[in-house]
C-alpha cells in the first residue's frame, strides 16, 4: 500500500495576501498528492499549524531549534479518513524568522498503515521531511518504517517506571474515553513532547486489540482546548487554561497524585508496566473477555508473579470462576497460589466472594491439592475475619490432611467463641461459626443448647425485608438436623411471649418446620397472616382458625391460647363481646394458665359505657377467676357487675352507698366503668317504678359523680321521648325535680337545670291538651298546691317578652 502525502509550510516574508485578501497568509500547502481531496486540505490546515512555545526567541541556533517540541499527531477527519503528521519548527536561514513545516500522510477511511503498524510507531520515522520536496505533486510514500523509542523496549519500560504514580490514572481515563459519546480528552502535561509520545506508546501497548490503532493524539499544541484529538500533549505553561469539564488533566511534572484509582483494569495494567512486563498484555489478549475487562490482565499478571491489589485479585478470581476451562492446570495452580499467598492483609469482602465462586467452579474439576488453599483461606476468613457473607466450601474440601490441619488451628478458636457469653447474639456470626464447625468436624454438641437459647431471640430483632443472614441460616438448618431441631424448638417456646415477633420472622425468613416436630406455636404464627386476612373483622373466628393450625387443643396446651390472642390482637384491645366469646372457647383454667384472662379483664374495663356486654363479661370474670383478680381491678369489675344487677333488678338495697363504696375500692377507676355503674343507677332511678328510698339516697348523697350521672341520663333521648309521650312521666319528673329544695347545692343546680333545659322544652312542644294532661297528672300525684306550682312554673316560662315587652303590653291593655 502507498501513502498519499502532503506538505504544509509557514509563510515566508514574500508570501502576502492574494487579491481581495485582507490578512497575510500564515501557512500554505507547498506539495500535495493529487489523490488527496480538496475537502481534506480544508480540514488539514488547522490540524497542522504550529506555534513555538511562549518566550521562544525569533531566531535560534541549530541545537536550540532541535530542542523545540515536535507535534506528532494522528487525527480523524469528518469523512472517516485519518491524517498522520509530524510538524516541526524550521529556520530556513540563520537570518530568517522561525517558521514550521508539516509533513503528513492521508489514510482513507477503513485503511491502515502498511504492515498494520500503529501510528505512534512511525511518527519518528526517518522518512518524515522537514522541507518541501522539489515537486509540487510528490509521489506517494511506499512505507513509513518504525524507528526510535517505539521499538526501544527498555527505554519505554524505564519511562513507565518513572511515571508509575500517574500510570493508573491515565489508563483509567483512557478506558473511560472509549465509553463516552462526547469528545472527552486526556491531557498530558510534560516538559518534553517526546515524553508525551512515550505515554502514547505505552498506552497503545496496554489498550485492547483494535483500539490502539484508532487512538488519536497530538504530542504538542499551544491551544489544547481547540485540539480535537483524544490525547493532547501540552507544556506546563500552557496547562493553565484547561478548566472545561471534558478534560482529564494529568500534570506529570508536578507532585504525585493522591489517592487510589478504583479501576481494576487500569491498576493492573499499570502494575504490569511498572514490572517491566508489557509482553503480558499480548498474553492477556489471548484470553476470553470483553475489551478493558480486568480479569484477563489480572490473571496473566498474577500467574507471572506480579502482586496486585484487592480489586485486581477479585477481578482475576471472578473471571476464572466464570471460565474455569480457560486456564490449564499449571496456570490454575499459579492463580490459586497467588490468590492465597500468605502475608496479604488487604483482602476485602468482594475478593473473598470472588474466591468463593472460584472454589465452587474448581471443586471437583481440579485436584484437591489445588483447591485446598482456597478452602482454607475462606474458612479462615469466616472465623478470624468476621466475614459473614463468605461462600463456604463444601464439606469434602476438608476430607484430606489439609482439612485436618485447618481444623487443628481453627477448631479451638471456634469452640472458645461459641462458649462465650455473647455467642448467639450476632446471628450472622453465630451461623457462620456453626457452619464452619461442621465443615471442619468440630464437635459443638455440648455448646449447642446455650448457643441456640441466645440465638433464637436474636432472630426476632425487627427489620425490613429478608435479613442478610437469612440464606446462611437456611443453609445451616438444612445442613445440620440437630441445629434445626433445637432452634425451631426454641422459637416455638418463645412464640407465646412474642407471637407477633415470631410471625414477622416467618414472614421474612421461610423457616423449614414441616417435619415431624409438633411446633404448635410456630404453625400458628405461620397461619396467622392468612387467617386474619380471611376472617376480616371476625377476630374471634381468626383465633379459632389459628388454633386449628396448632393441631392442639387449648385444654391440652393452654399456651396456644396465649399465642393465638397475641397474634390476632397484636394491636388494639379485645372488645367485651369478643372477651365473652373467648371465655366460652376455653375453660377458665386454660385462660388462667395461658395468662389470657388479663386480656379479658382489660376488655371489660376498657369497654365503652354503651357496651352492654361489659357488665356480663365482668360477672363471668368474677365468677371464673375469684382468686386471680384482686385490688383495684376487682373493684372496677364489681362496679360493672353492680350495673348488671341494677339493670336486672337483682341489686341489694342502698344502691347509692354501695356504688360509692365500690368506687372507692376501684380508684383510680376508669371513666367508662364509672359511667357504666353510675349510668345504670341513674337510668333506673329515672324510671316511674323506681324505689323512692334509693332516689332519695342519691338526691341527698351530695356526690357529684352520682348527680352528674343522673343529669346525663335525664338528658338522654329516652327521657326526652318519654316526656313528650307520657304526661304522667312529665308530671313525675316535675315532682322529683322540685321536691328536694334542701338536698344540697349539687342537686339544686342539677334539678333547676333539668327543669329549664329538659322539662320546659318538652312541655312547650305539647299541645294545650297535653299541657292540661300534665297539670292534671301533677295534681293527682300531690296536693292542689303542687298543681298550682306547676301552673306558675309553666306561666313563667311562657313570658318571653321581657320587662320592656310587659310594659308595652300593659299600656295597650289600658288603652
Amino acid at each position: 500500500m502507498s501513502l498519499a502525502q502532503l506538505h504544509y509550510t509557514s509563510a515566508t516574508g514574500g508570501d502576502g495576501p492574494g487579491t481581495g485578501e485582507a490578512e497575510p497568509i500564515r501557512a500554505r500547502f507547498t506539495a500535495v498528492d493529487a489523490a488527496i481531496p480538496a475537502s481534506v486540505l480544508t480540514e488539514a490546515g488547522p490540524l497542522l499549524e504550529y506555534e513555538t512555545p511562549a518566550g521562544t526567541a525569533p531566531r535560534l541556533a541549530d541545537a536550540a531549534l532541535r530542542a523545540l517540541p515536535e507535534a506528532l499527531s494522528f487525527s480523524v477527519l469528518s469523512d472517516g479518513s485519518h491524517l498522520l503528521a509530524r510538524t516541526v519548527a524550521v529556520q530556513p536561514a540563520p537570518s530568517s524568522a522561525l517558521g514550521f513545516h508539516a509533513h503528513a500522510v492521508h489514510l482513507p477511511a477503513g485503511t491502515r498503515l502498511p504492515g498494520g503498524a500503529l501510528p505512534i510507531a512511525v511518527c519518528r520515522s526517518a522518512r518524515w521531511a522537514a522541507t518541501t520536496p522539489d515537486r509540487t505533486l510528490p509521489g506517494p510514500l511506499a512505507a513509513l518504517p518504525a524507528t526510535g523509542h517505539a521499538r526501544d523496549r527498555e527505554g519505554l519500560n524505564d519511562f513507565a517506571v518513572s511515571r508509575g504514580p500517574w500510570l493508573a490514572g491515565v489508563l483509567a481515563d483512557l478506558r473511560r474515553l472509549w465509553g463516552q459519546d462526547d469528545a472527552g480528552r486526556v491531557v498530558l502535561v510534560e516538559r518534553q513532547s517526546a515524553d508525551v509520545a512515550r505515554w502514547i506508546a505505552l498506552a497503545c501497548v496496554a489498550l485492547p486489540d483494535g483500539l490502539a490503532e484508532r487512538l488519536t493524539f497530538t504530542t504538542y499544541t499551544r491551544h489544547p482546548q481547540r485540539a480535537p484529538q483524544q490525547i493532547v500533549g501540552v507544556l506546563p505553561q500552557d496547562a493553565h487554561e484547561l478548566t472545561g469539564p471534558g478534560f482529564s488533566v494529568h500534570t506529570c511534572t508536578g507532585p504525585r497524585p493522591e489517592g487510589s484509582v478504583a479501576d481494576a483494569w487500569a491498576e493492573t495494567a499499570a502494575r504490569i508496566w511498572r514490572s517491566r512486563a508489557p509482553e503480558l498484555f499480548r498474553e492477556a489478549a489471548e484470553l476470553p473477555g470483553e475489551p478493558f475487562a480486568a480479569g484477563p490482565v489480572a490473571v496473566t499478571a498474577l500467574c507471572a508473579g506480579i502482586a496486585l491489589g484487592t480489586n485486581g485479585r477479585a477481578a482475576a478470581a471472578g473471571w476464572a470462576a466464570e471460565r474455569p476451562y480457560a486456564l490449564d492446570a499449571k496456570r490454575t495452580r499459579q492463580l490459586v497460589d497467588a490468590l492465597t499467598a500468605p502475608g496479604v492483609d488487604d483482602r476485602t469482602g468482594p475478593e473473598f466472594d470472588a474466591a468463593g465462586r472460584l472454589f465452587a467452579a474448581l471443586d471437583g474439576r481440579s485436584p484437591a491439592t489445588t483447591t485446598a488453599p482456597l478452602a482454607a483461606m475462606l474458612v479462615t476468613e469466616a472465623v478470624r475475619g468476621g466475614n459473614g457473607s463468605v461462600e463456604l466450601p463444601g464439606r469434602t474440601a476438608f476430607n484430606g490432611p489439609e482439612g485436618s490441619a485447618v481444623a487443628s488451628v481453627l477448631g479451638p478458636e471456634i469452640l472458645t467463641e461459641l462458649s462465650g457469653a455473647g455467642a448467639g447474639l450476632d446471628v450472622a456470626r453465630t451461623v457462620q461459626l456453626l457452619r464452619v464447625a461442621r465443615l471442619l468436624g468440630v464437635d459443638c454438641a455440648d455448646l449447642l443448647p446455650s448457643v441456640v437459647r441466645r440465638l433464637a431471640p436474636a432472630l426476632l430483632v425487627p427489620g425490613d425485608g429478608e435479613p442478610g443472614w437469612a440464606p446462611a441460616l437456611l443453609e445451616l438448618m438444612d445442613e445440620q438436623f440437630d441445629v434445626r431441631t433445637a432452634l425451631l424448638g426454641a422459637l416455638d417456646r418463645i412464640a407465646p411471649q412474642d407471637p407477633s415477633g415470631v410471625e414477622r420472622l416467618l414472614g421474612r425468613v421461610p423457616l423449614p418446620f414441616t417435619g415431624t416436630q409438633l411446633l404448635p406455636h410456630l404453625r400458628m404464627c405461620a397461619e396467622a397472616p392468612e387467617a386474619k386476612a380471611g376472617c376480616g373483622a371476625d377476630r374471634v373466628g381468626a383465633v379459632h382458625r389459628v388454633l386449628r393450625a396448632a393441631g392442639m387443643s387449648p385444654f391440652a396446651e393452654p399456651l396456644v391460647l396465649r399465642t393465638a390472642v397475641g397474634l390476632v390482637w397484636e394491636e388494639g384491645t379485645v372488645t367485651a363481646g369478643e372477651g365473652r366469646l373467648l371465655l366460652e372457647a376455653a375453660t377458665s383454667d386454660a385462660h388462667r394458665t395461658a395468662g389470657t384472662w388479663s386480656h379479658l379483664v382489660a376488655a371489660a374495663l376498657g369497654a365503652p359505657a354503651t357496651d352492654e356486654e361489659a357488665p356480663e363479661l365482668a360477672h363471668d370474670l368474677l365468677r371464673g377467676f375469684p382468686q386471680d383478680i384482686g385490688g383495684r381491678e376487682r373493684g372496677a369489675l364489681l362496679l360493672l357487675e353492680f350495673a348488671r344487677e341494677i339493670r336486672s333488678d337483682s341489686a341489694a338495697p342502698e344502691w347509692a352507698e354501695r356504688a360509692r363504696a365500690l368506687r372507692r375500692d376501684a380508684e383510680p377507676v376508669e371513666a367508662e366503668v364509672l359511667s357504666h355503674a353510675f349510668g345504670a343507677l341513674a337510668e333506673r332511678l329515672l324510671a316511674p317504678d323506681r324505689p323512692e328510698a334509693e332516689l332519695y339516697a342519691l338526691v341527698h348523697s351530695g356526690d357529684p359523680d352520682l348527680v352528674a350521672a343522673y343529669d346525663r341520663a335525664a338528658r338522654g333521648t329516652a327521657v326526652r321521648s318519654r316526656l313528650k309521650a307520657e304526661p304522667g312521666y312529665a308530671a313525675d319528673c316535675f315532682a322529683v325535680w322540685t321536691a328536694h329544695p334542701h338536698a344540697g347545692a349539687e342537686w339544686s343546680r342539677t334539678a333547676a337545670a333539668l327543669l329549664e333545659e329538659v322539662l320546659r322544652p318538652a312541655v312547650r312542644k305539647l299541645s294545650a291538651d297535653g299541657v292540661a294532661a300534665v297539670e292534671e297528672a301533677v295534681g293527682r300525684s300531690g296536693s292542689s298546691g303542687r298543681a298550682e306550682a306547676f301552673r306558675d312554673w309553666n306561666r313563667r316560662g311562657q313570658g318571653t317578652l321581657g320587662r320592656l315587652g310587659r310594659r308595652i303590653a300593659g299600656r295597650v291593655r289600658r288603652i
